[in-house]
């Protein structure tokens, strides 16, 4: 699955646009390594999101969905590693 499509899936960012351009920006990285947006993530990648000021957010995938996804799963597919966020943010993140 693409990056992009999982930060959407997951819910950690609301919107698949905002993904993209938070991975263009290098705010997003994939195994300590910055990613694309069409990175194909695999299970046991750790995603970190930084969110500059408002913290930064460290998750590690445990779950790869072949469909859509509820609201109420969507937190299944990931597992908080480090949570340093202040609240949730005016942009549509988190």
């Amino acid at each position: 699955m693409r990056l992009d499509k999982f930060l959407q899936t997951s819910r950690l960012i609301k919107r698949r646009v905002i993904a993209q351009k938070f991975c263009q920006a290098g705010r997003v990285l994939v195994n300590d390594q910055r990613a694309k947006p069409g990175k194909t993530l695999a299970i046991g990648d750790r995603i970190t999101l930084n969110f500059g000021s408002g913290g930064v957010f460290i998750c590690e995938v445990i779950a790869l969905p072949k469909g859509a996804v509820r609201k109420e799963q969507a937190a299944s597919l990931y597992r908080v590693v480090e949570d340093t966020r202040s609240g949730p943010s005016e942009d549509g993140l988190g």
